[in-house]
């Protein structure tokens, strides 16, 4: 036979439950129904004349122990699998090993599967013919009922043989050995037990032996011996050693809360049983049927919530029945109420209120002027001016300001992953991310230098705000995530790194792509990584699925990733207009220091719009001076002087000391990305959003003194045809929001090799 669990016995360093496992028939404990004297299973052992044998029954009751017996006797070879771990090619190597075993030596093989019920169903069909022809002899060993969950004919072929929970007599005969035995258990030290310690891991154990040896090993190994070499374990070690307390009963406690307590915690644990049996026990005692309904209505809010909202107005009509029909009728409401509660969905998150109500009493925030009554106060203070009515949307939605300034960020509501809740989650968590764009990124209206016709969410103020929410930004940005993902197509086990993430659009969607991978990002600030993070924390991860989030500027160093991510080499790279003003120099120094980061075959993927492939005023101001109906002389001038006066600032060379220049287009890239070992692909792609022009944008775009853009169109046209092309855009921009069209890069660059 094959040395399965061989030196198990001897090794210290194992488990107690593992090194007390039974090696002959008569160490078995508790299955005195199979395996007792003169039963089958017992007999069939002893001959050594087994037929394919499934063996059920909970954890810790003994399969694999069995399987164990089955090795130390049989003259056939035993060979094991584990259907968690193994699969058709390792089935199919055992089956080769046991045809040739039987072809040459005329030798049987035992097949031991373990967790037989994880094989699906072609794997489990695999199996069939050889069991069938007798290559291999079957023991499979499942927690889950064989008759549904292992192939119908595979269970018609073998012996299904249930092993039952261990009950107490077992199991204190099993700690027992384990404490007399000396070779493997615990017979050569001084060992004692408080009173009702060892029977306290008796009754928890709950019929498992090994969860029963596992607990009496730690309360064993963790307790020192005293001075006398004696090592005494005591009850609190003992609760300690299996997490659970020793159950005490106080007869001459306060009956009516205790059990009100017993009954709520039931229904929250959705027990029904316990549920019913603690409801019973209230109205046998006469308790107040409108005091369990008081309680049972509090329930359905704070513990079912929005797991099931329908959940408070079944347990109210059942609390109306009750108030119209009474006892004895009345216990059917009642019953039901409770049943429903106990069987419903849960989920606590209405208990986020509480977390508000602590914000409200810590900084009583006022009220942002544009949620405020614009009936009364409009025209003085401005009163509801900015507010953007979500219905005028499509979706009925629009992302939009509702916190106070100072609690910008904060989240008090985390929807849970069950019942009703579950279908509204993801439009939950899908708006906050992109409130949080529109919070926290930094977008630029002109594809051009910050300060040239832009707008930046880092602007103050509720005029801002509304720029960014009516311009149709969200759509845009949603729209260049997707093409970016898509571009990038990470796997789920890829590791992804996002550059310049503020916003987190890249970071919440690069979760969702790889899962089993990483996500890393970098932010400008540690106030930004604070921000995403809470708005992680709103999604309701477990630490590990969270996203790795640094404060850290330009592209870091592998040396650096690994400091900041454990993690120095990464499958895609992520970045959204990672320059305004660029050379080929330095687009080349950020391709070598991206390319040191990707991992062989890595990509990096982002889309730079260039100044000179941007929108043009000229366009904007030529509708606007038609619409107008414009002196006609005065429009054919003006016009092509400003396309002219345009195309050249945004084609001018860098002025002294600066390397990077707004002249900048795909051929620039291309350049820079030579000889760093990164194969560059660029498609052009267009883009064009509605956006809204107001007039504080207008006059710090036409200030010829602070604005560079300003100061070399108005050097151009001349101060008349400057102020003719500012009133033609303000009147334009009085009339709504104007489409912007540009021209974008969408760049991949693949590290060879």
């Amino acid at each position: 036979m094959s040395d399965l669990f061989s030196g198990a016995d001897n090794a210290r360093n194992t488990p107690l439950a593992d090194r007390m496992r039974p090696r002959v028939l008569d160490d078995i404990v508790g299955q005195d129904h199979i395996v007792g004297p003169g039963r089958l299973l017992r007999r069939a052992i002893q001959a050594d004349r087994l037929s394919s044998l499934i063996f059920y029954g909970p954890p810790g009751t003994g399969k694999t122990s069995l399987a164990r017996v089955i090795a130390n006797t049989t003259k056939a070879w035993f060979e094991s699998l584990n259907a968690v771990l193994s699969g058709i090619k390792d089935l199919r190597e055992a089956i080769d090993r046991a045809s040739e075993r039987q072809r040459l030596y005329r030798q049987r093989t035992i097949l031991f599967v373990d967790e037989v019920h994880r094989w699906n169903k072609a794997q489990q069909d695999a199996l069939l013919p050889w069991v069938e022809n007798g290559t291999v002899i079957l023991i499979g060993a499942t927690t889950e009922n064989p008759f549904f969950e292992v192939n119908r004919a595979l269970v018609s072929r073998s012996r299904v043989f249930q092993l039952k929970a261990l009950d107490g007599d077992a199991l204190m005969l099993a700690a027992r050995r384990a404490l007399a035995d000396f070779e493997r258990g615990y017979g050569g030290l001084r060992l004692s037990f408080e009173e009702g310690a060892l029977e306290h891991l008796v009754e928890v154990a709950s019929g498992d032996a090994r969860s029963l040896l596992n607990a009496l090993e730690l309360a064993v190994e963790t307790t020192p011996p005293d001075g006398a070499g004696e090592i005494r374990v005591t009850l609190e070690a003992a609760e300690e050693s299996i997490q659970r307390r020793a159950v005490l009963y106080d007869k001459d406690g306060d009956y009516h809360f205790d059990t009100i307590s017993a009954f709520i915690k039931s229904v929250r644990g959705s027990d029904p049983d316990a549920a019913l049996y603690w409801l019973a026990k209230m109205l046998r005692a006469g308790e107040d049927p409108a005091f369990i309904f008081r309680r049972m209505v509090i329930l359905a809010s704070e513990d079912v919530g929005l797991a099931d909202p329908q959940a408070l107005g079944v347990v109210l009509s059942c609390a109306e029945s009750f108030e119209r029909i009474g006892f004895p009728e009345g216990n059917y409401p009642l019953a039901e109420a409770c049943l429903y509660l106990a069987t419903a969905p849960k989920s606590n998150s209405a208990m986020a209120f509480f977390d508000a109500l602590a914000a409200v009493d810590k900084e009583d925030a006022e009220v942002p002027s544009h949620l405020r009554d614009p009936s009364r106060d409009k025209d003085g203070f401005g009163h509801g001016e900015g507010y953007v009515y979500p219905h005028a949307y499509r979706e009925h939605w629009r992302a939009q300001q509702y916190l106070p300034s100072g609690l910008q960020g904060r989240l008090f509501y985390t929807p849970s992953r069950i019942g009703y809740e579950r279908t509204v989650r993801d439009e939950v968590l899908r708006k906050r991310e992109i409130q949080a764009a529109a919070l926290l990124g930094e977008a630029a209206a002109l594809p051009g230098d910050g300060e040239y016709l832009s707008w930046s969410l880092r602007s103050k103020g509720v005029d801002a705000w509304v720029r960014r929410v009516e311009s149709g930004r969200t759509r845009l940005l949603l729209s260049v995530r997707d093409i970016m993902m898509d571009e990038a197509a990470p796997k789920r086990h890829e590791r992804l790194l996002v550059l310049k993430a503020d916003d987190g659009l890249f970071v919440w969607e690069g979760l969702r792509r790889v899962p089993e991978g990483l996500c890393a990002a970098c932010v400008s600030s540690v106030a930004a990584r604070e921000a995403l993070l809470r708005l992680a924390a709103s999604a309701d991860l477990d630490e590990t699925e969270l996203p790795r989030i640094a404060a850290s500027s330009g592209v870091p160093s592998p040396e650096e990733a690994l400091k900041l991510f454990d993690c120095a080499a990464f499958d895609c790279v992520l970045v959204r207009e990672p320059w305004r003003k660029v050379s080929a120099a330095t687009a080349g120094i950020f391709a070598a220091s991206a390319a040191r980061l990707l991992a062989p075959n890595g990509r990096l993927v982002f889309l730079a719009s260039p100044p000179m492939m941007g929108e043009r005023l000229s366009r904007i101001v030529e509708g606007a001076a038609a619409a107008a109906d414009a002196d006609a002389a005065v429009f054919a001038g003006l016009i092509p002087a400003l396309k002219v006066a345009e195309d050249g600032f945004f084609s001018a060379p860098p002025e002294d000391g600066e390397e990077e220049s707004l002249f900048w287009d795909a051929e620039t890239l291309k350049d820079g990305f030579r000889g760093t070992g990164l194969d560059l692909k660029i498609d052009v792609i267009e883009q064009e959003e509605e956006r809204l022009i107001t007039e504080r944008d207008i006059s710090a775009w036409f200030n010829s003194e602070k604005s560079r853009w300003g100061g070399a169109i108005h050097g151009a046209l001349g101060e008349k045809a400057f102020e003719t092309v500012k009133t033609l855009l303000a009147a334009r921009a009085k009339q709504g929001a104007v489409t912007w069209k540009w021209k974008s890069l969408l760049c991949r660059a693949v590290r060879r090799g």
